[in-house]
């Protein structure tokens, strides 16, 4: 089992390379989690955030805009939100 903020790394190949959980959180703690867990990944790594927080469904795709970073999806399922590293 998970808690929040706990990264786990998903067995599937083409999965994103880390799944970020932060369930639970209210803004912008999940958008924190984001900006502190991206530079650590690899340029073209792709991380997915699960946030159940309805600002997230705003703050990820603004945040990825303010940072020059690609939102790639949203998913209904955790729910989820993915962001690759771009630079």
């Amino acid at each position: 089992m998970t808690g929040p903020d706990e990264v786990t790394r998903p067995a599937a190949p083409t999965a994103p390379a880390e799944v970020l959980d932060c369930r639970g959180q209210r803004c912008p703690l999940p958008v924190i989690g984001l900006a502190r867990r991206l530079p650590e990944l690899p340029v073209g790594a792709v991380l997915r955030v699960l946030a159940d927080d309805p600002a997230a469904a705003v703050d990820i795709p603004a945040w990825c805009r303010m940072r020059g970073q690609e939102f790639v999806a949203a998913h209904s399922e955790g729910p989820g939100y993915e962001v690759r590293r771009t630079h």
